[in-house]
């Protein structure tokens, strides 16, 4: 069974950055589109940003420009690197596979401050 252990969340003031790390507990990412979520409280689940194995990517429209996503197959690790953060980026967030999701992990808060 893989296990997703999510990184890096904390409480910033707008404008700020954080970096999200997300490290399995074995190597999936060679061969897996990988992507970023969050749930906001009294919210649905997002996809936030994807990368494919071939180092694609696609980003929500809410966070295009100032978030970036990468992988780094060998540590079993895909990163999300967020700037010029907004209080709407607050949220649990959360990594997994763009499709057939593995068990979700336990997240990471992120809580932007205005």
């Amino acid at each position: 069974q893989v296990q997703l252990v999510e990184s890096g969340g904390g409480l910033v003031q707008a404008g700020g950055s954080l970096r999200l790390s997300c490290a399995a507990s074995k190597s999936i990412f060679n061969v897996n589109a990988m992507g970023w979520y969050r749930q906001a409280p009294g919210k649905q689940r997002e996809l936030v940003a994807a990368i494919t194995s071939g180092g694609s990517t696609k980003y929500a429209d809410s966070v295009k420009g100032r978030f970036t996503i990468s992988r780094d197959n060998a540590k079993n690790t895909v990163y999300l690197q967020m700037n010029s953060l907004k209080p709407e980026d607050t949220a649990v967030y959360y990594c997994n596979k763009e499709y057939n999701y593995l068990p979700w992990g336990q997240g990471t808060q992120v809580t932007v401050s205005s």
